[in-house]
């Protein structure tokens, strides 16, 4: 049985919450034995709000778990396996070093940290107790990602020419610290970075990027942000992102990719398929998001004894290690910057 803390009970802890309950109830060998929240109303069931709905029609029972205001007092006091990680970012480095350091397999929430300086900090804890880093990048287990991915990888349609990616809805309302730069890193880190990373996992890391950027939120960041994405090949590859998209907007997120023999849409609801010598179709893909198939996949690995190979930090840090340099490029008027 894998005993699970959760830290931090936001909009997206509480999605998680809500995913490992399902997997409970579906069988799987874990339990989420304690919460650890600074808000004590989040403890007790209180909601956070986002911009995906994440809800299940299932009642929680908050008296079932063990609460916890202060991480350590919850490691001190708990026999945990893995804690789930889904604190505002500039905590990510601490607390994941800090759970590593106690012992446990950790899933860190995107992004992975604020640069990649602290990204080898949590490597190199995970690798000196002998434990596990995951990071949350569900877009490597969305179904219509995951679609996307077997077509470049399979070569059905033959080679990627082009992708456009975007994502794009309200400013953020759930914490103040998100919109604050030196913490959640603005729209360039904290939403763009869903995209970075799929175009990373799915066409390998960039020679360069050209960014261009605008700060609309005083002392934010990057709210809008529109990034270009040099190969080897030459592919025309773009990601944008806009979290002032306010009013009755709500929230979008999709792709739009060609290959030398089709290309594959997804506008958030449905993924269309378009060869070029046929007609187009949509395929049958599991409605669950992301979130649910991230976690399984961690909890079956870590309790199987496996090795995490999706969503490894190694691979994460890389996708900051693009984030970094595409922030450069927008602080200098879009010119190209070379990726480490």
């Amino acid at each position: 049985m894998l005993r699970i803390g959760l830290i931090g009970l936001g909009f997206m802890g509480r999605s998680h919450l809500e995913n490992y309950l399902r997997l409970e109830r579906e069988g799987a060998e874990i339990e989420v034995v304690a919460l650890c929240d600074m808000d004590a109303n989040k403890l007790a069931g209180g909601s956070a709000g986002g911009n995906i709905d994440t809800s299940s029609e299932n009642e929680i029972d908050f008296n079932r778990f063990s609460k916890y205001a202060s991480v350590q007092d919850m490691l001190d006091k708990e026999q945990l396996d893995a804690v789930d990680i889904t604190l505002p970012t500039f905590l990510h480095r601490e607390v994941a070093v800090q759970c590593l350091n106690a012992g446990l397999h950790v899933l860190c929430e995107k992004p992975m940290a604020m640069n990649a300086e602290d990204c080898d900090a949590m490597i190199a804890a995970a690798e000196a107790n002998g434990k596990q880093l995951m990071i949350g990048h569900c877009l490597r287990f969305w179904p219509a990602y995951v679609y996307l991915k077997d077509i470049v990888t399979s070569g059905k349609f033959g080679k990627a020419t082009s992708g456009v990616f975007y994502r794009g809805g309200g400013t953020p309302s759930w914490g103040p610290w998100v919109l604050q730069k030196e913490k959640g890193g603005g729209a360039l880190l904290d939403m763009h970075v869903h995209d970075t990373d799929a175009i990373h996992w799915l066409f390998g890391k960039p020679e360069a990027v050209s960014c261009s950027g605008k700060n609309v939120i005083v002392g934010s960041g990057y709210d809008i942000v529109s990034t270009n994405y040099r190969y080897e090949d030459g592919n025309v590859v773009n990601a944008c992102v806009d979290w002032t998209l306010n009013g009755d907007f709500g929230f979008e997120m999709g792709f739009r990719v060609n290959f030398e023999g089709g290309n594959i849409q997804f506008n958030g609801d449905r993924v269309k398929v378009n060869p070029n010598d046929s007609a187009g179709f949509e395929p049958q893909l599991s409605p669950d998001q992301g979130y649910y198939f991230q976690l399984k996949y961690f909890v079956e690995t870590v309790a199987s004894g496996g090795q995490i190979a999706e969503a490894t930090s190694v691979s994460a840090k890389g996708s900051i290690q693009i984030i970094e340099a595409e922030r450069e490029s927008a602080d200098n008027r879009g010119e190209w910057v070379a990726v480490k």
